[in-house]
């Protein structure tokens, strides 16, 4: 009977075995196939690119750009193995420019800055043409800034400075062309001028007003004599004249109520002391 029994618990410890074995052939089989399903739906993902409405992807294959150039907004394919894209922003981009130290024309030092807006207007000459292109547009602006003001005088500079704007928007917009970069608008912030240029050009700004109002004071002057001229041959043409503007004079010292004493002359009395 003991033998029976051993031999019955052998049967049913090899039958569990067994069904330990296929349920862990099982298991493995599907983690095999959950792998495989993972790679497949990797392989899709890689395979797709999403570009925003603002971006353009540029895909290289083997090393050279695809025809039909930039691709998208929205969604592309590509190939995992032999494809990679860069996205270009073609939004419009804004960059101070540094204060330069600049010598003008009539050779004086001034500290000027400016902002630069441009765009990328050719996805793919941006990408191609030009390693770096929105590091190669700012050092661009700041040699253009230096060279379009180097030719121009100081009151010019002060004065006109949205013919200088548009001469430099002009010259960079001509000079990243074929980066496919487009310069939207430029603009000059700020003109420095040192300490000593300042106060000698409000002391000559103080001296042209100085002339001018001793200059109009001499003016009004000449023609008030020129009204006193006229109004004296009117006056000896009319002796009544003469007593009336005495009077007149009588009338508006009185209205002032100071204590001014006037003592009334006979003008043909002083005449008289005059002639001796």
């Amino acid at each position: 009977m003991a033998v029976r029994e051993v031999g019955s618990n052998n049967t049913v410890l090899r039958r569990g075995v067994a069904d330990l074995g296929l349920e862990t052939m099982d298991d493995e089989k599907e983690k095999t196939k959950r792998q495989e399903r993972q790679e497949g739906l990797e392989t899709v993902g890689s395979s797709i690119g999403i570009v925003k409405e603002y971006e353009r992807a540029i895909i290289f294959r083997l090393g050279r750009i695809l025809r039909g150039g930039a691709k998208g907004p929205g969604l592309f394919f590509i190939l995992p193995c032999t494809d990679s894209f860069i996205n270009v922003d073609m939004r419009t981009i804004t960059f101070d420019i540094p204060p330069q130290e600049v010598l003008t024309k009539d050779s004086v030092t001034v500290s000027v800055d400016g902002v630069v807006y441009y765009r990328v207007q050719n996805a793919t000459l941006a990408v191609a043409n030009i390693t770096n292109a929105d590091a190669a547009t700012r050092l661009l602006a700041q040699t253009t800034l230096r060279n379009v003001l180097g030719t121009k005088n100081l009151s010019e500079i002060l004065s006109d400075r949205e013919e200088i704007a548009h001469s430099m928007q002009s010259t960079l917009d001509d000079a990243t062309d074929n980066w496919g970069i487009k310069v939207e608008r430029v603009e000059i912030k700020d003109v420095k001028l040192p300490q000593q240029l300042q106060r000698a050009m409000a002391a000559e700004a103080e001296a042209t007003r100085e002339a001018r109002a001793k200059v109009i004071a001499a003016e009004g002057e000449m023609n008030a004599s020129r009204a006193l001229k006229e109004a004296s041959m009117v006056i000896a043409e009319s002796p009544s004249a003469l007593q009336l503007r005495y009077l007149q004079t009588l009338n508006t010292i009185a209205a002032e109520k100071n204590s001014t004493i006037i003592f009334p002359l006979p003008i043909d009395m002083i005449q008289g002391f005059m002639k001796h």
